[in-house]
């Protein structure tokens, strides 16, 4: 076999070229880039305490119309579901037999004033012959006895009278409030008496309307404490307003007042009982409707809150927020948490004021890393230091709305 030689310059040449090729595709090492994260300062603000209790509404009046004469009823007068007024006729009961109860009533109460008139003027004349000996003692004694008798007899037929005139008017069912009527629990033709108080019809007042709520006695004592020992204060003039949520999830628009909180626990449920009252002139509110209610118990004058936005979960399930050091590295803090406010946790341990937490890039950064903090943009919270000036390393586009709280009233 023939072997060709290559020559020795053609083979250097060629090593050279690659060499340099090689030197060519090398580029400078790069310095690590520094991610960048949105953070929010953290600082204390004034929080409204809200309680949001269970409860249904009731009518504001209800009154149940009963008979109150037997009798059969004639005709009803109103349109079921409608609205009637007070005085209102709503059944007419045949009044036939209390009429005829009336005729002998009046006459005999005609009878007993003409005793009355023969008795007094026997007495008057007695009382002249009994001065000049023309008749006994006794009996002038006895015509004085008389016209005492006939006024008796006068005083019970007129109650006799008047019993039979308001069995007349019994008769006439008439509504003892306005509003609205509900369905007739009887139809013309039934015969009611008033021995069973006999149910024919309800009618209720709605507009305003109760909201009866109840929290249990031990929120109260919770509550009361905390005043007691200055961690809350009174909400001032707006301490007893009210704000309805309807079973929808959607906020009523008219704001309520707290009325009174029963005055008793109740023994089973260890529970009181507390009502507002709101104005329902379109009757939105129905009686009976489960509602829900925000009542603003007092304020927190120190509270720490974070954003939901700054805060995540470990595998542990462990409340934890990301905090930029002042190394400007990135440490996790385990917080515990004890209400929301907004947009926001309440933060009872873990953070402390001016901690900066990110709420912006948390996906990108690992504990120990070091990152570039830069204020976020999110709407500060209503009530710190920083809304009142103005001045804040969160832009305050907005307030986010009250606090919720497991504490009762």
């Amino acid at each position: 076999m023939r072997f060709e030689r290559i020559p020795t310059r053609l083979i250097t040449v060629a090593t050279a070229a690659m060499l340099l090729a090689a030197c060519g595709d090398k580029h400078p090492a790069m310095t690590p880039h520094t991610p960048e994260v949105g953070v929010v300062t953290l600082q204390t603000a004034s929080v409204p305490v809200v309680s949001e209790l269970p409860g249904r509404t009731s009518a504001f009046l209800d009154a149940q119309v009963r008979a109150r004469v037997d009798g059969i009823v004639l005709r009803r007068e109103f349109t079921e579901g409608g609205l009637v007024k007070q005085g209102q006729r709503l059944y007419k009961i045949d009044p036939a037999p209390y009429i005829a109860r009336l005729e002998p009533a009046k006459a005999s109460l005609a009878k007993a004033n003409a005793s009355l008139v023969s008795a007094r003027a026997l007495a008057e004349r007695y009382k002249v012959l009994v001065a000049a000996n023309a008749v006994s003692k006794q009996d002038y004694d006895n015509a004085v006895a008389a016209q005492g008798e006939a006024l008796a007899q006068v005083a019970s037929a007129k109650a006799d009278v008047q019993t039979a005139q308001i069995n007349v008017g019994y008769t006439d069912v008439v509504s003892p409030v306005t509003g609205q009527v509900g369905i007739s629990q009887v139809t013309p033709g039934a015969y009611v008496q008033a021995a069973q108080a006999t149910l024919m019809v309800t009618v209720q007042q709605f507009d305003p309307v109760y909201v009866d709520l109840t929290q249990s006695s031990l929120d109260g004592l919770k509550l009361c404490r905390q005043i007691q020992e200055g961690h809350l204060t009174t909400s001032g003039p707006d301490a007893a307003k009210v704000t309805l949520i309807l079973e929808d999830g959607r906020e009523y628009p008219e704001k309520g007042r707290l009325q009174f909180t029963d005055v008793s626990v109740d023994q089973l449920t260890g529970s009181v009982t507390v009502r507002a009252v709101f104005e329902n002139k379109d009757h939105m509110l129905l009686p009976g409707m489960f509602v829900r209610a925000r009542i603003e118990e007092g304020v927190n004058p120190q509270v720490l809150v974070v954003p939901v936005v700054g805060v995540t979960h470990d595998q542990k399930g462990t409340t934890i927020a990301m905090v930029v050091d002042k190394n400007n590295k990135v440490a996790p803090r385990p917080i515990v948490t004890s209400g929301t406010y907004g947009q926001n946790w309440i933060v009872e341990s873990g953070v402390q004021p001016g901690d900066r937490v990110i709420v912006e890039g948390i996906d990108k950064v690992r504990p120990g890393m070091e990152v570039k903090a830069v204020a976020a943009n999110l709407p500060q919270v209503a009530g710190s230091p920083a809304a009142a000036s103005g001045a804040s390393d969160v832009k305050a586009d907005a307030a986010p709305p009250r606090a919720s709280s497991g504490v009762g009233a």
